[in-house]
């Protein structure tokens, strides 16, 4: 049984252009990983938990704030390489991406030193446009940037 991911991929438009908000993991293993390591907010739930529950939940620990309140688009769930099936939710918002204050994890770090350091999920969060977050976002997650276009009826880029 694969693992169970579910998450918010929020948007808004700034000038005609569409953007999301997707997150840097934090932690050593992704310190100096920019293109391809970004997210959607997400996190794992088990099977038989409502995955909508589980990306507001999860969005509100990685962001440290509720999701906006707003109609959400159901995208089609995506299977990442690894082979984790993540459920996704579209929103309209708007927040500020300075301000995300993300929960942490504990990892013991250096690997074998037998100290335990804290790390933030995310440690960073920004606003991109749908051409940036196709770089910046996990291979897996990249469709559904297209599935979000289609939702608002627009066309992928050339």
């Amino acid at each position: 049984m694969p693992k169970l991911s579910a998450g918010l991929l929020l948007f808004r438009e700034t000038d005609g252009a569409l953007e999301v908000l997707i997150g840097h993991p934090g932690g050593p293993f992704w310190a100096r990983k920019d293109e391809g390591a970004w997210s959607i907010p997400k996190g794992e739930y088990i099977e038989g938990e409502d995955p909508w529950a589980a990306a507001q939940r999860e969005f509100t620990e990685e962001i440290g704030t509720p999701p906006p309140a707003g109609q959400r688009i159901d995208l089609a769930p995506v299977r990442q390489p690894g082979g984790k099936v993540v459920t996704a939710f579209a929103v309209r918002g708007d927040l500020d991406a300075d301000g995300v204050v993300s929960n942490t994890f504990t990892l013991e770090w250096p690997r074998g030193s037998g100290q335990f350091r804290e790390f933030p999920e995310i440690d960073r969060a920004g606003w991109f446009d749908l051409v940036a977050a196709r770089v910046k976002l996990l291979k897996g997650q990249r469709p559904l940037l297209d599935q979000l276009e289609a939702a608002l009826g627009r066309g992928a880029p050339a």
